[in-house]
């Protein structure tokens, strides 16, 4: 073993309850050495990194298996302190300044330097009165290390994000025995400018001796910036090389080329669509976690088309802002006629349906039977399962209509209940999204969207939801757009994939392309396929 090392992790697994997030990990890092640790969302990075940091969750949830080395001295921490005392920083993805103070008290929080006063002598180190110039000097010299201009007297509040950013790394690296930084996506609020700015910081602190590990999904960062690269997929290490014996495509491969076992394999054929059915242009969606920046898309009449992206990246907003259920803008237009946004009702009426990714909040009334929840909408919207009399002037509920389409969507979507009435609070995940899609159905939609179908849901479940939606677009010709963050599943019955990335569209792709062009776009990354933006038609 070098005796430059500064941290090994051998042998790390970690499980969830039954889920298994980690697999046997093997992880080294030099002195001075950087780092760059890539994956999907869901990989097991920040499982691993919240393994080394010592979070409450790792124990809270049954510790882990494996060892940690710090150089060379096995190590175990079981809190954050600890790892801050053993000389590790780390910089997460959600800021922890406090709004209220300026750089300097933040850079400096909890290590403020002090002066004497006589009421020392009295009372105790309690009452000894602030340094602010030292505190001041401190704070700047660890600013000019990173190479940046910050106001130290501004107040946090009123920050650029980039200023933020920055001033979460120097706090980090004010403190004297910091030997090891962990970056969690910190160029992801910054402009490119300033991005260029902390990769420089970056090499500079490791040419003093830092070792730094950079989680990030920009590839191109990662190449430019780090001397070795580990791709984490499902848990597992699939590629550890010198950045400079690999490329894009292959890091791209090694992060989503695997095949999802148990998935019927659909037909190859290259099906052609001429008429959009939906046209966006410059959509733009205030959904939190998921920004909508400006969207331009057009949906071919009976196509499946996937929606695919990071967490974060805009994704989920595209078919919750057009459904109404946050604050959009731009233009959509539905059969050749404009569909108002910010408006619920409409899109439904049009003949347009939606499947949330919460299934809980949004899609089901937990409290009501099955048979109440697939014939809700339909009666709101359509007024389907109702009895009239008097010219339509008096209408009540139909129950023997409504039970017996409950019982035809049970028996279609092979949902596990003990009859059509059981509360669906009491139904597994996976067939409480089949009552999800089986109310979807019955509005006989013509486009219908459908948001993470298969989020947390066993493998035959998965099965049965994708081989149903696969069946309702071939068999009722129903224009399908499914946003997952499963690649390989949108792949398996999609026509076209549009990558969303940072609230706009990387890029489309024939779903049959190889998965490493995906995973190029995915990551920001122009795809080197000559359709790059594919039309279809």
């Amino acid at each position: 073993m070098s005796s430059t090392s500064l941290l090994r992790m051998e042998g790390i697994s970690k499980s969830f309850f039954e889920n298994q997030v980690l697999r046997n990990v093997n992880l080294k890092l030099e002195k001075g050495e950087i780092l760059g640790l890539v994956g999907e969302n869901g990989a097991g990075k920040s499982t691993l990194m919240n393994i080394l940091f010592g979070l409450p969750v790792i124990f809270e949830t049954g510790g882990f298996e494996g060892k940690i080395y710090l150089e060379e001295q096995e190590v175990r921490f079981t809190s954050p302190l600890q790892a801050l005392d053993a000389g590790i920083g780390m910089v997460h993805q959600e800021f922890s300044l406090i709004p209220g103070f300026t750089a300097v008290e933040n850079i400096v929080l909890n290590r403020e330097s002090t002066q004497y006063n006589f009421l020392v002598e009295i009372f105790g180190e309690r009452l000894a009165t602030l340094d602010y110039p030292k505190m001041t000097s401190r704070a700047v010299k660890a600013i000019d290390r990173l190479g940046v201009s910050i106001d130290p007297e501004m107040v946090v509040s009123e920050m650029p994000v980039g200023h933020k950013q920055f001033t979460e790394i120097a706090r980090e690296i004010e403190k004297e025995n910091t030997k090891l930084l962990v970056l969690d996506e910190p160029t992801a609020v910054l402009t490119e400018s300033e991005a260029k700015i902390l990769l420089e910081a970056m090499k500079r602190l490791a040419g003093q001796g830092i070792g730094i590990i950079f989680i990030t999904h920009r590839l191109q960062e990662v190449l430019d910036v780090c001397d070795r690269i580990v791709v984490l997929r499902d848990g597992e290490i699939t590629l550890e090389k010198k950045a400079s014996d690999t490329t894009l495509r292959e890091i791209a491969t090694a992060m989503v080329g695997r095949k999802i076992e148990g998935l019927t394999e659909r037909s190859s054929e290259n099906r052609v669509f001429k008429s959009p059915i939906m046209t966006i242009e410059h959509l733009w969606v205030d959904m939190p976690g998921e920004t909508v920046r400006d969207v331009n898309l057009e949906v071919y009449e009976g196509e499946i088309l996937g929606i695919g992206g990071l967490a974060g990246q805009g994704k989920l907003g595209i078919a919750n802002g057009i459904m109404g259920l946050y604050p959009a803008g731009g233009k959509v237009a539905f059969q050749g006629k404009p569909l108002p946004l910010n408006d619920p009702v409409t899109p439904l009426k049009s003949g347009i349906a939606f499947v949330s990714e919460d299934r809980r909040g949004v899609g089901l009334i937990l409290d009501e039977g099955i048979a109440l929840n697939i014939a809700f909408t339909a009666m709101q919207i359509h007024e389907l399962f109702l009895k009239r009399i008097l010219g339509g002037l008096v209408k009540w509920r139909d129950d023997q209509a409504i039970q017996q389409a409950a019982r035809e969507y049970i028996k279609m979507l092979a949902i596990k209940c003990v009859h059509e009435n059981q509360k669906v609070r009491e139904l597994s995940g996976g067939n409480q999204q089949k009552v999800c899609l089986a109310r979807a159905f019955a509005l006989d939609p013509k486009l219908l969207f459908v948001s993470e179908p298969t989020r947390g849901i066993d493998i035959g479940a998965k099965k049965l939801v994708l081989d149903m939606i696969y069946k309702r677009n071939r068999e009722f010709g129903t224009t399908i757009v499914m946003t997952s963050s499963e690649l390989e599943e949108m792949r398996s019955i999609c026509d076209r994939i549009a990558i969303v990335h940072e609230g706009k569209i990387a890029g489309i792709l024939p779903a049959s392309c190889d998965s490493s062009e995906f995973g190029l776009l995915l990551m920001g990354a122009k795809s080197s396929s000559e359709e790059g933006v594919v039309s279809v038609g």
